[in-house]
């Protein structure tokens, strides 16, 4: 089953700052909920795992992600990555990321993903594992704003500038609580339609 995904968000931190990340995997790799870095092959190859808790079980994808292409001009990198499950699944996607800077200082990234998934986590459905992955990249988002503005903080204060250390454990990706999060965001979602069109004048 493929999955489409495209996000949009901005970071307070120049652009070279956001490329110099985004092209760090072991920084990027801990802003990614439940994923490891386990080894840097080469400056456009790694390997790593990410886990994946459904209730009481706990699986991983172990796999690999290349840069394929890499357009420091523009700022534009794209890449594939290929996972298999210990259970027998496996996830192989392409993305795309871009940046672009903005008049206020600020840095817009935009990231296009397509992802084929097949195994367990499939039960749930086309439309909820969109949702998650909806919430996923949210995660995402948030942990790399908050480590490049903590930084830029720190620079414009006189300080270092450092990214700020990441979490020495990455906690697997529970399901489970983001499906419930997509599922009551849907029932708000049509009670806000719903309401909206019986306020509608007839």
């Amino acid at each position: 089953m493929a999955i489409e995904i495209k996000e949009t968000f901005q970071v307070h931190s120049p652009i070279e700052t956001v490329w110099r990340f985004v092209m760090d995997p072991q920084s990027v790799v801990t802003c990614m909920p439940g994923a490891s870095l386990d080894e840097v092959v080469d400056a456009q190859n790694f390997l790593g795992t990410v886990k994946v808790k459904v209730g009481a079980i706990t699986t991983s994808y172990k796999g690999k992600v290349q840069f394929t292409n890499v357009d420091e001009q523009a700022y534009a990198l794209q890449m594939v990555a290929d996972g298999r499950e210990t259970g027998g699944g496996m996830a192989k996607g392409t993305m795309s990321s871009r940046l672009r800077s903005l008049a206020d200082g600020q840095t817009e990234v935009v990231a296009e993903a397509s992802v084929d998934l097949t195994g367990r986590i499939m039960q749930v459905g086309r439309g909820m594992i969109q949702g998650v992955a909806h919430q996923l990249f949210q995660q995402f988002a948030a942990r790399m704003k908050e480590r490049l503005e903590t930084a830029q903080a720190a620079t414009a204060s006189g300080s270092s500038g450092s990214l700020p250390p990441p979490a020495t454990e990455s906690d697997p990706i529970r399901v489970l609580p983001l499906v419930l999060n997509v599922f009551w965001s849907a029932i708000v979602s049509f009670f806000r339609r719903l309401f909206g069109r019986s306020a509608e004048p007839k």
